[in-house]
């Protein structure tokens, strides 16, 4: 008999749930929080929500009424792939990606949703302002002042690689049931991730199937898993997903939605830190081992460390980008970089 596939949800730690009265409530428990958390029916009143309880077509019939005339970006990909978009064998990408109608990808779902082998039609992070008239004002959480972008997904059974982001994330499940499987920041190196440059959608992500993992190959996966935590989520419920978290997700049902809100607590004059990550990687990374322990040092001095002695000894005026990243300095950072780098 063929030995059962491992399945790593079994008896995994689950995420933790809170009870949010209102919008202050909820603000509340974001501004304190540094770990994950969901809040069950936190968007259950939502029109988006409630036309998805009917059926999948109603869902996209309500959507389809507040879409704005315009082509939206779509992944394709076979059905032998079983929803998951990741790497070919060349790492290439096991989808194909072109844009299109609403009515046109919605016709294709219409087609596969009764399918036991659905193909993969998937929408990522569209802009629901942008794409859509009135989709955001009816479905929306209160997240007080915070800048958020607020997003849609969309599309059949999905699997995404375990990748992370740089903004807080509040992902609130619209339509069909959700999985997140969850890792703390320090987890990167046991998830094994494959390149910082070629990935399926700007972050790197774990080269592990969650559904068959190879232990073999990546034995560290084990070390993952025991820090890891599931939310099984069902339609309008909310997990919240802090700042640089791993979460792998997994849209469940013939058709799903999902509807998330990114904010940053630090100024967007700050920048990405990837792209700091990815240009010590061209400048310093293949030193020489004494030069880069140097540029480790400076490192420590200037960024990590940081302390009063940096630039004590510099007249304050004189201070320049040592003195506090306003956007003016983080300003002049940018332009002396843009200067240098194409040179």
């Amino acid at each position: 008999m063929a030995e059962a596939p491992f399945d790593i949800f079994a008896g995994m730690s689950k995420v933790p749930e809170l009870a949010v009265a209102n919008a202050r409530a909820l603000d509340s428990e974001l501004r304190v929080a540094t770990r994950p958390f969901i809040v069950r029916g936190l968007v259950a009143d939502w029109p988006l929500v409630k036309a998805g309880k009917v059926s999948g077509r109603a869902a996209r019939e309500y959507l389809l009424s507040l879409r704005e005339d315009r082509p939206f970006v779509v992944s394709i990909g076979p059905a032998d792939e079983e929803g998951r978009l990741f790497y070919k064998d060349d790492m290439s990408m096991n989808v194909r990606t072109g844009s299109t109608g609403l009515p046109d990808i919605f016709r294709q779902i219409d087609a596969a949703e009764n399918r036991d082998a659905q193909p993969i039609i998937y929408l990522a992070s569209i802009d629901m302002k942008t794409f859509f008239s009135g989709l955001h004002e009816a479905n929306y959480v209160d997240l007080g002042e915070r800048q958020a972008l607020a997003s849609i997904w969309m599309g059949t059974r999905s699997r995404i690689a375990a990748h992370n982001d740089f903004p807080d994330n509040l992902a609130c499940v619209a339509v069909g049931r959700r999985r997140f499987t969850l890792f703390p920041p320090e987890q990167f190196r046991n998830l094994y991730l494959g390149p910082i440059d070629n990935t399926p959608a700007g972050r790197a992500v774990s080269m592990v199937d969650f559904h068959a993992p190879d232990f073999e190959r990546y034995p560290r996966f084990r070390e993952a898993l025991d820090a890891a935590q599931v939310a099984e989520l069902e339609p309008g419920d909310a997990v919240f997903i802090p700042s640089m978290w791993w979460h792998h997700v997994e849209g469940r049902d013939p058709f799903n939605v999902l509807v998330n809100y990114w904010w940053r607590d630090t100024p967007r004059h700050l920048g990405q830190p990837q792209e700091a990550l990815n240009h010590a990687i061209m400048a310093i990374r293949d030193l020489p081992p004494a030069q880069k322990q140097h540029w480790r040092a400076l490192f420590e001095h200037y960024v990590f460390e940081n302390g009063d002695d940096v630039a004590a000894h510099i007249p304050e005026e004189a201070r320049s980008v040592l003195g506090p990243m306003t956007p003016q300095n983080a300003g002049k950072i940018r332009s002396f970089l843009l200067r240098a780098l194409s040179q």
